[in-house]
């Protein structure tokens, strides 16, 4: 197993000192040392992994240096247009270190929406004609120092990017010590569970990737009323809200809620305006706010430092409310429901989750199935 502070502090001491990234959670061991031990000047946790490659191009451009950008696999769909219509050697030939976790490694068992994107992500980096290497957790610190400076000495040479894939457990375990500290009087799964609770019989919920969907599958367990109501959004980080705004427009005479999260709001905030835009009535937005991203390692966002609501109500939402009590989550739902505009709810609720919390027992294709025979008959 690779020592994670031995690590990055190689990485330091070859002139990497420049990091961005989305969180990971094959690489939250590596990010949340780089939390702990770097400052907002070398290192920001970007909205997009496109984003941050793009921070680590005008790093680039500002001192001549190699920044290093960390993702999950997932993200490579977010880097494809800046790597290969900035970074690539035939455009700007630019020279930075990729990290990828490795989700979905052929062999490893894991979620369905990673399955597919493992067995491909070495295929994609031939594609793109990046240049890699895979760290393992086998692998000695000394291996993975002459494997950092391979990668350094070959981005140099080819002034382009160049890979380093991380297998699951590669990482020694550190635990972050710069956590946020609770605040509010309510968790995501409890804020939930009132929700259900207070929506409509008739209503869709599409919910994003990450723990919010897995708490939502297990209140509907334990109220033995089946999924069908439910679409859970298990990858696409950012999307749901698209998702939801579509279905209901389509079916104009049914609530259609989105329960997001900030991370994922982050990612794709252009949607706001679209969704404003459309002045779809029965489309309501629900965003649980707890300022980290809580599915792969409690790293932070910037979402307790914005206006969240502020920027929905500039976007055009006819209606947005923050709340983070009970009795506040209860008369806003109350108004949503009955609002006819567009409208926009922000939560805040503490950080974590159960340890007991499990994953949905069913396919994302039978999640889909079932969710459409749903609106089909009712």
């Amino acid at each position: 197993m690779i020592d994670t502070k031995s690590f990055f502090s190689h990485l330091n001491a070859s002139g990497v000192d420049f990091y961005s990234g989305v969180p990971d959670s094959l690489l939250k061991n590596f990010c949340a040392y780089l939390a702990d031990h770097t400052d907002a000047k070398h290192h920001i946790i970007a909205a997009n992994e496109g984003n941050a490659l793009s921070l680590g191009i005008g790093y680039h451009l500002a001192t001549n240096k190699i920044p290093l950008i960390y993702m999950q696999n997932s993200g490579l769909g977010n880097i494809v247009n800046p790597l290969i219509s900035l970074a690539d050697k035939e455009v700007y030939s630019i020279p930075m270190l990729l990290m990828i976790g490795w989700r979905g490694e052929p062999g490893v068992k894991d979620e369905p929406q990673h399955i597919k994107q493992g067995r491909i992500t070495l295929n994609m980096l031939d594609v793109m004609e990046v240049q890699y290497e895979v760290l393992t957790p086998d692998m000695s610190d000394e291996v993975a120092n002459k494997i950092i400076n391979k990668a350094i000495r070959e981005t140099k040479k080819t002034n382009s990017p160049y890979a380093l894939v991380v297998k699951k457990n590669s990482f020694s375990e550190y635990k972050l010590k710069k956590e946020l500290v609770d605040q509010y009087s309510v968790s995501r799964e409890d804020a939930i569970k009132l929700l259900i609770d207070k929506i409509e019989d008739e209503a869709v919920v599409v919910s994003t990737t990450g723990v919010a969907s897995r708490e939502l599958f297990e209140y509907r367990d334990e109220l033995s009323g089946g999924h069908k109501k439910d679409f859970l959004t298990v990858g696409g980080m950012g999307h749901a809200n698209q998702v939801a705004l579509s279905i209901a427009i389509q079916e104009p005479n049914r609530p259609v809620y989105c329960f997001d999260g900030d991370g994922a709001l982050l990612m794709h905030m252009g949607s706001l305006a679209i969704n404003a835009s459309l002045k779809c009535r029965n489309f309501k937005h629900i965003v649980f706010n707890n300022g980290v991203h809580d599915s792969v390692g409690g790293q932070p966002t910037v979402a307790f430092d914005m206006d969240v609501t502020g920027i929905a109500a500039s976007a055009g939402y006819d209606w947005t409310r923050s709340v983070s009590s009970v009795d506040d989550i209860s008369s806003a739902i109350g108004e949503l429901k009955e609002i006819h505009g567009t409208g926009f709810l922000e939560i805040r609720v503490n950080k974590g989750f159960r340890k007991n919390l499990g994953r949905p027992t069913t396919s994302p294709k039978e999640n889909k199935k079932s969710m459409m025979d749903f609106i089909s008959k009712c």
